[in-house]
């Protein structure tokens, strides 16, 4: 398993922008497929975005297709999140996973590696 870090949540207000990161552990970070998940609390967690290992294919949930871009950094083991057209629907902590294979999942369980987490909050 790789161990992930977030960073570059905040409190920012509507229509701004966040960019976050994900930083992994380990040399093998470019056979992982990444993705984007957002929990708020007394909800399940859901899926934002995903990237295929090589970063050629990306997929994103209906709500924020068009705002948000999920890329990566192969060289710096890092997958990025950012986050255009912020809306305080937005808000919730914001998690990074990662598991091996050559595709992209959108399926919660297919991830076995998960960051802590990293608040955004926006305000109206």
């Amino acid at each position: 398993q790789v161990q992930l870090v977030e960073s570059g949540g905040g409190l920012v207000q509507a229509g701004d922008s966040l960019r976050l990161s994900c930083a992994a552990s380990g040399r093998t970070f470019s056979s992982y497929a990444m993705g984007w998940f957002r929990q708020v609390p007394g909800k399940e967690r859901e899926f934002v975005a995903t990237i295929t290992w090589s970063g050629s294919n990306t997929y994103y949930a209906d709500s924020v297709k068009g705002r948000f871009t999920i890329s990566r950094d192969n060289a710096k083991n890092t997958v990025y999140l950012q986050m255009n057209s912020l809306k305080p629907e937005d808000t919730a902590v914001y998690y990074c996973a990662a598991r091996s294979g050559r595709s992209y999942y959108t399926k919660i369980n297919a991830y076995n590696s998960w960051g802590q987490g990293t608040q955004v909050t926006v305000s109206s």
